[in-house]
């Protein structure tokens, strides 16, 4: 029986439109992500072998059958690892479907025959650049999982494996992601208790990573995953007006609150002059903009993300930089003067006569505009909750300061009295 190579991983111990369709796969450009679990494989020694650049000796592994293997293909130009239904992803997994792609790779639903269930597959391309971002992140995950126990709210890995040159990890499968999930209902919003036991999780994972000293710096809806894909349909009371008999007249609504936070491809320890830029920009905190960031970036993405779950639209919905801050000024007042002041000098140009240059920089009409519809946060909240609603706007308070080290902390956040009413749904 002839058999077919594998790379054999030693194991030594474990700014896009907002409505665009977006895939939870989503990563900044460069970074793979992949998610949070048990440790496996020994990265230290797998990059030392040389095997990050492609340079390692292949091993024959037993009971893996030319006959069941698909036939060999070339990648495509972008590095893409290409498959067809039905091929197996060596012996032990067969693809079902293809679930997203990224600027990563894809995720394909494979049927494990070993364990008898579907998992997940991130499959990364083949380009040296992936293939190490891939690896140090399995590095990062492998220090997240040493820790986690499962009650920190991160998608567990099962197993990763290399694979005709593409770094494969296999995780448990789980539902849509909450940006899916709001795109299915039409951008509808959340019941509020559904929200107050979303961010209560989020903030539970979010102060486990900073108690590890990690900061995960991409956290948005696409980032988050619903354990389960089940829902129920409620009447949507504010389209009462329509008939029970017209489909809008109803909502989707999770049946299970719990969810799990994917894609650690940025997170970052903690480390002095972190003046890159992160976050996707709608959930991006104003320093990181101009003053350098650290933990409280996440608070602030947490911040967003409830909003959005409230209202059903990402809360700011722009592209450029100075739009962005007077986006920011016109729902949570003007920034403070001592906060202008320590800009650096890249965002300085935002800045003139001691406070934003706006509207006179402004770069349209159309831009002012956007700006201008805006509502203050309080309002906005108003218009979408009904109960708790003042709970929800002084946590919001504490989540968006504009300066880093007034904002709450996760742990802090967690004690507030809004998600202090959380009644376990899961």
């Amino acid at each position: 029986m002839e058999l077919e190579h594998v790379t054999v991983i030693p194991i030594t111990h474990l700014d896009q439109p907002r409505k665009r369709a977006r895939f939870g796969w989503d990563v900044p450009q460069a970074q793979v992500g992949i998610f949070c679990g048990q440790e496996v494989g020994n990265v230290a020694s797998y990059a030392s072998s040389g095997a990050i650049s492609g340079h390692t000796s292949s091993l024959f592994v037993k009971g893996v059958a030319q006959n069941g293997s698909p036939p060999w293909r070339e990648d495509d130009k972008d590095g893409h690892y290409m498959f067809a239904l039905g091929d197996n992803l060596t012996s032990r997994y067969k693809i079902h479907s293809k679930m997203g792609e990224g600027t990563f790779g894809q995720v394909l639903e494979c049927w494990d025959r070993e364990r008898k269930e579907m998992v997940a597959i991130k499959i990364v391309r083949g380009i040296k650049k992936y293939r190490e971002a891939a690896m140090i992140e399995i590095e990062v995950l492998q220090h997240l999982g040493k820790h986690d126990k499962g009650s920190n709210r991160c998608v567990q890995i099962r197993n990763w494996f290399d694979y005709r040159n593409h770094i494969c990890i296999v995780f448990e499968k789980l539902g849509p992601s909450l940006y899916d999930f709001l795109r299915k209902n039409n951008y509808r919003s959340f019941p509020i208790d559904l929200v107050r036991e979303i961010g209560r999780q989020l903030l539970e994972c979010v102060a486990f990573m900073h108690d590890l000293r990690m900061i995960h710096t991409d956290l948005k809806p696409e980032n988050i995953l619903l354990v389960s894909s089940d829902y129920v349909k409620v009447p949507d009371y504010k389209n009462s007006s329509r008939s029970p008999k017209d489909i809008s007249y109803y909502k989707r609504v999770p049946k299970s609150s719990a969810i799990k936070v994917i894609d650690f491809g940025s997170t970052t320890y903690e480390r002095q002059d972190q003046n890159y830029i992160v976050s996707t920009r709608h959930y991006r905190a104003p320093e990181v903009i101009g003053l350098g960031w650290s933990y409280p970036c996440d608070i602030w993405s947490v911040g967003c993300i409830l909003v959005e779950l409230c209202t059903g639209e990402a809360l700011f919905q722009t592209h450029e930089n100075l739009e962005h801050l007077a986006m920011m000024e016109r729902v949570l007042g003007p920034i403070p003067q001592h906060v202008l002041k320590r800009v650096d000098r890249h965002a300085g140009k935002y800045v003139r006569r001691g406070r934003l240059d706006w509207p006179e920089g402004a770069a349209s009409r159309e831009s002012m505009k956007a700006v201008l519809k805006l509502p203050r946060l309080q309002n906005l909240v108003m218009q979408h909750v009904d109960q708790s609603a003042g709970d929800l706007i002084h946590l919001l308070q504490g989540l968006l300061r504009y300066d880093p080290l007034d904002r709450l902390t996760a742990r802090e956040a967690l004690r507030h009295p809004f998600l202090a009413k959380v009644q376990h749904r899961r």
